[in-house]
């Protein structure tokens, strides 16, 4: 078995063992009942698929990028919300219910917008629907929803599950990121002599900052976890991608590490902010 297919599967049950753990702490009827809100459905749509694309789009204008590492970043702001979310919620204390609600809605708003959008931005580009919706729907929505059913049909259950598959999903997020260097090590610090990585931090700073500080009526825990989805990024976006110019793949491999110590340090400042009453 080579690094590449071990690394594939560690992704795997990084990916599903988050989203399910996320599913056992979740109540559906909690979380659904955000998706009824239209104030909070707009907040994440413009946040995700307005605010960001335009900070990308401002990002390569000022600082001179190569053709590829700009359409990875273009590419990248159309993704929001990777799989290790949860972890970042939990650590900011931040709303679990609201941070479900965000995670159905961006899954589905990355199926729907990101073939739509991507070709408009990025030039030549064309995307599969079906490769960029089959791993977020099997992967993302399926052991959300599963954790969610769980939760509600056997409480009991989900409660004894629940650090099982948490503890299993932080364990697979440090092998996660410790194959990510072995296998792209050298791409990545290839890019470090160009503009890129300084891009990447820019833009992921900036939709983080922006979306927790502009909240509009949201409450702390919901913008904290609201700013955390815009940080971190969904690099399965990559996968529907059916023509990808030289040199992209090292931009989205380079978010995986950079989005996860920029989500670390915010949830880390968001624990400090929540109200102690």
């Amino acid at each position: 078995m080579s690094l590449q297919t071990v690394f594939n599967i560690i992704v795997v049950v990084f990916t599903v063992a988050n989203l399910a753990a996320m599913g056992l702490e979740l109540n559906l009827r909690e979380a659904l009942k955000t998706l009824r809100s239209a104030h909070a459905i707009a907040l994440i749509l413009v946040w995700g698929w307005v605010v960001g694309p335009v900070l990308a789009w401002l990002i390569i204008r000022l600082i001179p990028l190569m053709e590829a590492y700009a359409a990875g970043l273009l590419l990248i702001s159309l993704a929001p919300t990777a799989p290790f979310f949860p972890l970042m919620v939990r650590k900011a204390r931040g709303d679990m219910h609201f941070a479900g609600a965000f995670m159905l809605l961006t899954t589905l708003g990355t199926v729907l917008l990101l073939p739509l959008l991507a070709p408009l931005m990025i030039k030549g580009l064309t995307v599969d629907v079906w490769s960029l919706a089959k791993p977020l729907l099997i992967m993302v929505l399926l052991p959300l929803l599963i954790g969610g059913a769980i939760r509600r049909g056997a409480p009991n259950a989900a409660e004894k599950l629940f650090p099982v598959v948490k503890k299993i999903g932080g364990i697979f997020l440090v092998l996660t990121l410790v194959l990510t260097l072995v296998l792209y090590g050298s791409d990545m610090l290839g890019a470090v002599g160009s503009f890129a990585p300084g891009a990447l931090i820019l833009f992921l700073l900036a939709i983080t900052t922006i979306s927790y500080k502009i909240g509009f009526g949201l409450k702390q825990q919901q913008r904290s976890s609201m700013a955390l989805g815009m940080c971190t990024r969904n690099i399965a976006a990559y996968f529907g991608i059916t023509n990808p110019p030289p040199g992209l793949f090292v931009m989205i491999v380079l978010v995986v590490p950079l989005a996860a110590i920029v989500a670390m340090v915010a949830a880390h400042l968001f624990a400090r902010q929540v109200p102690t009453n």
